[in-house]
C-alpha cells in the first residue's frame, strides 16, 4: 500500500529557487578529505551544507550524490531508532571513495516535521502506532520536504546528472520535476536493528521504498525490549 505524501518537488519549468553558495573549504573527516561549501536558501532562510570529494568519479560514470535529511538524534547521538546516523556515515565512505557530494539538507528533521514533532511522534509510536500513522494523528503530512533549494544547489554545482545514493525512489521522481537527471539509484540499506526494523517494514509496505529487509544486527540495551520507527531517508 502506498501512502501520499504532501511536499512541493517543484519544476523544471519555474523560476529557479534562489540560493546563494559560500567559498568553498577543506574539510578532512574520519571519512576521508572533503571540501564544504555552506548554502543558503534565500526564501527560506536555512542553510545547508555540500561535503564533496575531491575524487572526479570514473571515466563515463555520473558522481554520487545523497540528498542527506538532518536528524539530530540519528546523525549526533547515533539513535538505533533510526537508521539516519549509519547511512550518513555509509554515504561520506562511499563518495569519498568514488567522488561526489552530500548535501545535509537542515531543517528536514523528521522528514520535514520539525524536531519537537518527531518526538510527539515518538510517543505516537510507543503506544502502537507507525511512523506513518503518528504523524496522521498528529495532522501532520507523513513527508513534508521540499527538495527545491536541493536540486537548484545541484544544479549550481554543474551536478545535472548525479547517481542518487538512496532508498526513496521518490526524491528521484521530485529531482527529476526541478531538472535533475537521475541515472543511477544506488542502495543505501544499512543493517537493520530490532529497534528499527518495524519503521523500515513500513517504509517498504506503505512508502515504496527499496529494501531488502535482510538479517538484524544485534540489538542495542533497551529496557523496556520495545522495538521503534524511524523517521528519514
Amino acid at each position: 500500500m502506498t501512502t501520499s505524501t504532501k511536499h512541493d518537488g517543484g519544476s523544471a519549468t519555474g523560476a529557479p529557487h534562489p540560493v546563494s553558495g559560500g567559498p568553498v573549504v577543506q574539510l578532512p573527516t574520519a571519512f576521508g578529505e572533503f571540501v564544504a561549501q555552506a548554502w543558503t536558501d534565500l526564501v527560506t532562510g536555512v542553510e545547508h551544507l555540500a561535503v564533496s570529494s575531491p575524487v572526479a568519479p570514473r571515466a563515463g560514470r555520473a558522481p554520487l550524490v545523497r540528498l542527506h535529511s538532518e536528524c539530530l538524534t540519528g546523525d549526533v547521538f547515533g539513535s538505533y531508532r533510526c537508521d539516519c546516523g549509519e547511512q550518513l556515515a555509509y554515504a561520506l565512505e562511499l563518495i569519498a571513495e568514488e567522488g561526489g557530494t552530500l548535501l545535509y539538507l537542515r531543517g528536514q528533521e523528521g522528514r520535514g516535521i520539525g524536531l519537537a514533532n518527531k518526538i510527539k511522534a515518538y510517543a505516537l509510536q510507543e503506544a502502537g502506532f507507525d511512523t506513518v500513522e503518528a504523524n496522521e494523528q498528529l495532522g501532520l503530512p507523513v513527508d513534508a520536504r521540499c527538495y527545491k533549494a536541493a536540486a537548484q544547489i545541484l544544479a549550481e554545482m554543474g551536478l545535472h546528472e548525479i547517481r542518487l545514493l538512496s532508498n526513496n525512489p521518490d526524491k528521484q521522481n521530485r529531482l527529476a520535476q526541478a531538472g535533475v537527471k537521475v541515472v543511477e539509484m544506488v542502495p543505501t540499506e544499512v543493517p537493520s536493528r530490532e529497534q528499527n526494523l518495524r519503521y523500515l517494514q513500513t517504509k517498504k509496505d506503505r512508502m515504496d521504498h527499496r529494501l531488502t529487509l535482510g538479517e538484524t544486527e544485534p540489538a542495542g540495551t533497551h529496557a523496556s525490549g520495545t522495538t521503534f520507527d524511524h523517521e528519514q531517508d
